[in-house]
């Protein structure tokens, strides 16, 4: 897990997959991620290590890479580790380390002139974003459906039963002490 700020704008291409098909292509992107560690040191002072790392995303995630990360863009990556062996000119073995991520989450506020729509979800879970400052970027605003209404009737519980047939009693939220561990 990383979270961090894009260093260029996303590098992506296209593999062909498919020789009979050429329109049929796997989209893959590559992004260099800037995480930074912030401490004091013995003597107080404030120091920050910055580590680069190469992120490599596929398909649906390369999509949101190429549509919505530009240089300076906070994201949060999932992934795992993954190190390649390659020759270089020179006949040596070189290795390179990447990130190959299973989740990418766009952090941070909406560049300026972007529509509202928001990006669809990239492979995973949660994708919503966050402001920097750690508020939430959407927040509800209250409609007049959420004005109190004086002399209403109380709303119905929120437990229903899951059978409505059912008319035994419903189970008690308070939990029991003879638990078997």
């Amino acid at each position: 897990m990383l979270i961090g700020n894009v260093g260029s704008d996303p590098e992506v291409r296209y593999l062909e997959n498919n020789p009979q098909n050429p329109g049929n292509n796997v989209k893959v992107a590559t992004v260099r991620l800037a995480t930074t560690e912030r401490y004091r040191d013995r003597n107080g002072e404030q120091r920050e290590n910055t580590e680069w790392h190469t992120v490599v995303l596929w398909r649906n995630n390369a999509d949101v890479a190429e549509k919505f990360v530009r240089k300076g863009s906070q994201i949060y990556i999932e992934g795992k580790l993954r190190t390649r062996q390659w020759t270089d000119q020179t006949g040596n073995k070189r290795y390179t380390t990447e990130v190959v991520a299973d989740t990418l989450q766009l952090l941070g506020k909406r560049p300026e002139g972007e529509g509202a729509a928001a990006p669809a979800p990239a492979q995973g879970g949660y994708q919503g974003g966050y402001a920097q400052g750690g508020q939430p970027a959407y927040q509800p605003q209250p409609g007049p459906a959420a004005q109190p209404q004086y002399g209403a009737q109380p709303a119905a519980p929120a437990v229903q039963p899951v059978n409505p047939a059912y008319q035994g009693p419903l189970p008690s939220p308070e939990p029991s002490d003879d638990l078997p561990f």
